[in-house]
């Protein structure tokens, strides 16, 4: 198994292991880059001819089914959220410290560097961690392991998380404080400080990261979704996501690994017009405490149940208490 810090084409990588005519579906972004107008690749809609595998409702054929008779590959594809015995880590008592750092990073030092190329700034998540789509002359920034990684095309760089200045040094970038940022982004604070990045802590967002986009991409694929985005992880919320629904209807459905308002890792889905659909604020099933919306905490998670289905049933659930 590739190391983290090896080159990484998560698509070409999964095709080498199917050993056929298939087209591998995954969850993380792969290489070459694209130039059209969302500058990105959907992983969901993999380039070529032919039959597709893919996680949760995606593909001719699933990876649960390719599983089943390749049981020896179920931990390589749970490690990628792609099927197998899926499950989230138990939260980490320094979670909320390792959270803080690993999102000033990204705002403020990984996503303006793919900014600066191609004026984009959303991240995915990528094994272990996050980063950005290819960009540019295939370069992919990405976070895992305690690692800051920059690949370009066939050569690879790492060096450990220490300071926001160091970061932005490594990668030949900027240290940008507004352009990724959102309301509730942490502050900058010292450039020069250590960033203290507990290995659990980190091991758990990724966890966290790739079951939301596991469990995302599953509710896009659902034909009840009316006009789904893409998902992205937001570098300014620190949270993947995605919009669906008619303009009525619309809302975000995503995945906060925690914030000032709820600490612990929770699910969300906020409505953005809920006047027009006369919701009744009193009913308990909006029990979000700062919008109107719905959450689920980690904390909630029934423990015997894949988290991509519990996330994606809770998605789901919202959605479908507006019809």
């Amino acid at each position: 198994m590739p190391s983290f810090s090896e080159i990484n084409n998560p698509r070409a990588e999964a095709e080498a292991l199917l050993g056929s005519d298939l087209r591998a579906i995954v969850l993380e972004p792969s290489p070459p880059a694209v130039t059209d107008d969302f500058f990105a690749d959907d992983p969901a809609n993999p380039p070529g001819d032919g039959p597709t595998i893919g996680p949760d409702g995606r593909g001719d054929q699933s990876w649960a089914s390719w599983l089943d008779a390749n049981p020896t590959h179920a931990e390589w594809a749970a490690s990628r959220w792609l099927g197998g015995p899926r499950r989230l880590p138990s939260v980490p008592s320094d979670l909320t410290r390792t959270r803080i750092d690993l999102h000033r990073l990204a705002a403020y030092v990984v996503a303006p560097v793919r900014h600066a190329a191609n004026g984009k700034f959303g991240l995915r998540y990528t094994h272990g961690g996050f980063g950005t789509p290819f960009f540019g002359d295939d370069r992919q920034v990405r976070v895992a392991d305690g690692l800051l990684i920059d690949q370009r095309g066939d050569s690879i760089r790492s060096t450990a998380i220490t300071t926001l200045a160091a970061a932005a040094e490594f990668l030949e970038g900027d240290i940008d404080p507004s352009t990724a940022a959102e309301s509730d982004s942490p502050a900058l604070g010292d450039t020069e400080a250590p960033l203290l990045v507990d290995s659990a802590s980190a091991k758990f967002l990724g966890a966290w990261y790739g079951m939301a986009f596991a469990a995302l991409e599953a509710v896009r694929a659902d034909a009840t979704s009316v006009d789904p985005s893409r998902p992205q992880l937001w570098p300014g919320h620190f949270d993947p996501a995605i919009e669906l629904g008619d303009e009525d209807h619309r809302g975000s459905y995503g995945a906060s690994p925690g914030d000032d308002s709820i600490d612990e890792p929770y699910l969300y889905a906020s409505l953005w017009w809920p006047d027009r659909l006369d919701v009744d604020a009193t009913d308990p099933f909006w029990n979000a405490p700062s919008f109107t919306g719905a959450i689920l905490r980690v904390s909630d998670f029934p423990t015997d149940t894949d988290p991509v289905d519990v996330a994606a049933n809770f998605w789901r659930s919202v959605r479908d208490h507006l019809d």
